[in-house]
C-alpha cells in the first residue's frame, strides 16, 4: 500500500508518541506490579535512560544515507518489537535489565532518524513540517490518557498490553511504502557520533551542563510521577490526565514561543527554566493537592526546549551533533 508521504511521516510520528506516552509515564507503575521495590525500579530505569542516550549517539548516525532512512525505521520498529514482547516472557531482575536495556537502545534512535526523514523530505517537495509532527504530540496525549484509563479498569498489565499494540502499530505504519521515496546526498561519517560530541563539549560545555541539569532534575519525576500520585490517593487514570495536560500546556507554549520569547537569549530562557524548575518541583514537594499538579505540571515545559532550539540554531557543530 503506498501512502502520501506527509501522512506517512505523520502516522510514524503518531505511533511512535503514542508508545512513549504508555511507557514514560506509566513504565515504573508496570514495573512496581511485577513485585519490584523502588531501588530496583530505579536501578532499571536509570540503565534505559543510559540506553536511550547511547542509541541515538551510536547507532543514528550511522544511517548517514538519506535512500537508506526508510529501511533503517523499519529494521529499529521491527528490533523494539522484538524487545517489547520479550517483556512478555517473565519478570526476573537480569531479564528485564537485559531487555530494557535493548528496548531503549533501539527505540530512541527512531526520533532523530524520522527528524532526518523529515528533513531530507523537506528538500525534495514542500511540507509544512510543524503540521506533521504535532500529531507526535496529540499521539503522547491519547497514549497517556487512554492507558491511565484503562489501568484504572483493570489493572498494571494493561501498561504492557498497550506498550506492544503501540510498538506492533509503529512496525505497521513503518512498513507501508511512501508515495516519494527519500533521497539525497550522504552525510560526511565525521560530522556524527563520538567526534561531534566531543567538539560539541569542547565548544558548548556550559550550555550542555546547564541543559544537562536541568533534564536530570526531571529523572525521578519521570521515573516516579506516577507511583508518588498514585499513592496520594489519585486514580492511574487521573494521573494520565495530568501527563496529558502537560504536553497540551507544552504545546500550546511551545507554539507561542517566538512570541513570548524571541527577545531572550539562550542564557535567558536557561535562567528562566532553572527558576521555573526550583518553583515546579518545589511545590509538587509541599502539596500533592490537584490545583497545584495542574498548575505547575508544564512550569519548565516551554524555555528549555526554546533554549535548546535557540543554541541550536546558533551553533553550527550543536547541529550537527543532533
Amino acid at each position: 500500500m503506498v501512502l502520501q508521504s506527509t501522512r506517512w511521516l505523520a502516522l510514524a510520528y503518531f505511533t511512535y508518541f503514542f508508545s512513549y506516552g504508555i511507557f514514560l509515564p506509566f513504565w515504573s507503575v508496570w514495573l512496581k506490579g511485577t513485585g519490584l521495590n523502588p531501588e530496583t525500579i530505579g536501578i532499571l530505569l536509570g540503565a534505559g535512560l543510559a540506553a536511550r542516550f547511547l542509541g541515538s549517539l551510536l547507532i543514528a548516525p550511522r544511517v548517514n544515507d538519506p535512500s537508506r532512512l526508510i529501511n533503517a525505521l523499519r529494521v529499529l520498529a521491527l528490533i523494539t518489537l522484538i524487545f517489547a514482547l520479550a517483556f512478555w516472557a517473565g519478570t526476573h531482575v537480569a531479564w528485564l535489565m537485559v531487555i530494557i536495556i535493548g528496548f531503549n537502545l533501539f527505540f530512541s534512535p527512531l526520533v532523530p532518524l524520522t527528524d532526518a526523514l523529515a528533513n531530507t523530505w523537506q528538500k525534495q517537495f514542500p511540507m509544512d513540517y510543524g503540521r506533521v509532527r504535532v500529531w507526535g504530540s496529540i499521539a503522547f496525549v491519547i497514549g497517556s490518557a487512554v492507558t491511565g484509563k484503562l489501568v484504572s479498569e483493570f489493572d498494571y498489565r494493561a501498561i504492557l498490553a498497550m506498550l506492544t499494540l503501540g510498538v506492533a502499530s509503529m512496525l505497521l505504519g513503518m512498513l507501508l511504502r511512501p508515495a516519494i521515496m527519500p533521497a539525497g546526498e550522504s552525510r560526511a561519517q565525521d560530522a556524527t557520533g563520538w567526534q561531534a560530541w566531543r567538539e560539541l563539549m569542547a565548544k558548548n560545555w556550559r550550555f550542555l551542563a546547564c541543559v544537562s541539569l536541568l533534564q536530570g532534575a526531571h529523572a525521578a519525576y519521570y521515573g516516579f510521577s506516577a507511583i508518588y500520585w498514585q499513592e496520594a490517593g489519585y486514580s492511574a487514570s487521573l494521573v494520565g490526565y495530568l501527563w496529558s495536560l502537560g504536553v497540551v500546556a507544552e504545546v500550546v507554549v511551545f507554539t507561542l514561543s517566538n512570541r513570548l520569547f524571541r527577545r531572550f537569549s539562550a542564557r535567558d530562557l536557561l535562567l528562566l527554566s532553572a527558576v521555573c524548575g526550583i518553583v515546579r518541583w518545589g511545590l509538587m514537594g509541599w502539596t500533592t493537592e490537584l490545583a497545584w499538579l495542574s498548575s505547575c505540571r508544564s512550569c519548565t515545559a516551554a524555555p528549555l526546549p526554546s533554549a535548546i532550539w535557540r543554541q541550536c540554531a546558533i551553533s553550527p557543530r550543536a547541529r550537527a551533533a543532533k
